[in-house]
């Protein structure tokens, strides 16, 4: 019988509670995408957005590490980690996907984004971090036949636009499933995900500053603001705000649970975009979409039990889901 009641798992009341957070997640994640989209309308280059978004990052991890009272291990054995963390999941990407973003529809750049286990499954096979599956095989070719679609012409892109900056923002979500890749198959040296975030922001801020100075994309961080740089702001809080809800979640309901963030991810930036950026999509991008949920839905991994009946947190790192959003 106890055997039973732990196979059920969390009681109703739980899993409603936990399913609310879950969705929360979704909204705040997919929020980011129509504010990067205003992050980038008034000219403002990337790698001046992206300092003061790890800027702000750090800051708030930092702090959130030190409410929690937790000491940082060691970095001495980390450094290669932190490294492939801060280029893999912060510089190179948000490069990417910020240069996009002056282009591309919000609408577009959710499906885009949301392939993040499009990616992450062939490569964890290249990596010995996964076995294959013929039905996750089916998946990427679902996800990969969604990006095709948003390259034709029926899509509603200017064939320019489509054909060179769908591509730049397929970086980004490359660079995600690496990094994800990269931290299951050689952990995290005894930092938690925060951390993990905490240090690699600041080593991203070291990388991101000179090349804004030297650029010429510094952004001016005294007043008066405009609505772009209220954007990054709240870009960047929502994000860290909802990468520590994350984790918690993961240690609260499990990997496979919380990996269903990527649907809602993609489903309300979508719907943020139409709402904030008056966006309308032709019939195509609804069926690139629908391809791409249903590609995510089969790379990812099932559960044997709904939610994992546990409070310990766990470093989650093997589905290639649960990454920031830009």
């Amino acid at each position: 019988m106890a055997g039973d009641c732990q196979r059920l798992g969390p009681p109703l009341g739980d899993r409603l509670f936990l399913s609310v957070v879950l969705i929360a997640m979704g909204a705040g994640w997919g929020l980011c995408i129509p504010l990067a989209k205003v992050a980038v309308s008034t000219g403002y280059g990337p790698l001046g957005l992206i300092f003061w978004q790890v800027a702000i990052v750090a800051g708030l991890m930092l702090g959130f590490n030190a409410l929690r009272g937790r000491r940082f291990p060691s970095l001495r054995r980390a450094w290669g980690l932190l490294i492939a963390v801060a280029m893999l999941g912060a510089v190179l990407p948000d490069v990417a996907y910020y240069t996009a973003a002056q282009h591309l529809p919000g609408g577009v750049l959710s499906i885009v984004i949301s392939s993040v286990p499009i990616f992450a499954f062939p490569l964890a096979l290249l990596l010995g971090n996964d076995r294959f599956r013929a039905i996750r095989l089916l998946g990427l070719l679902f996800g990969f036949g969604g990006i095709l679609l948003l390259l034709g012409p029926q899509a509603g892109l200017p064939q320019g636009v489509a054909l060179l900056f769908v591509p730049v923002a397929l970086i980004a979500p490359f660079c995600y499933a690496s990094e994800v890749n990269v931290v299951a198959r050689f952990g995290t040296y005894g930092l938690d995900p925060i951390q993990v975030l905490a240090a690699a922001s600041v080593l991203a801020m070291a990388v991101t500053l000179p090349l804004a100075l030297v650029s010429g994309q510094w952004i001016n961080p005294l007043p008066p603001y405009g609505i772009a740089d209220l954007a990054l702001v709240a870009n960047s809080t929502v994000h860290a705000a909802v990468y520590a809800t994350y984790v918690w979640l993961t240690g609260r309901a499990g990997s496979v649970f919380t990996a269903q963030v990527s649907y809602l991810v993609t489903g309300f930036g979508v719907l943020w975009s139409m709402a904030l950026l008056q966006e309308s999509y032709s019939s195509t991008l609804w069926a690139s979409l629908a391809l791409m949920v249903a590609g995510i839905f089969l790379v990812q991994p099932k559960p044997a039990i709904p939610l994992a009946p546990t409070t310990a947190m766990k470093d989650d790192a093997s589905d290639g889901t649960g990454h920031r959003q830009s």
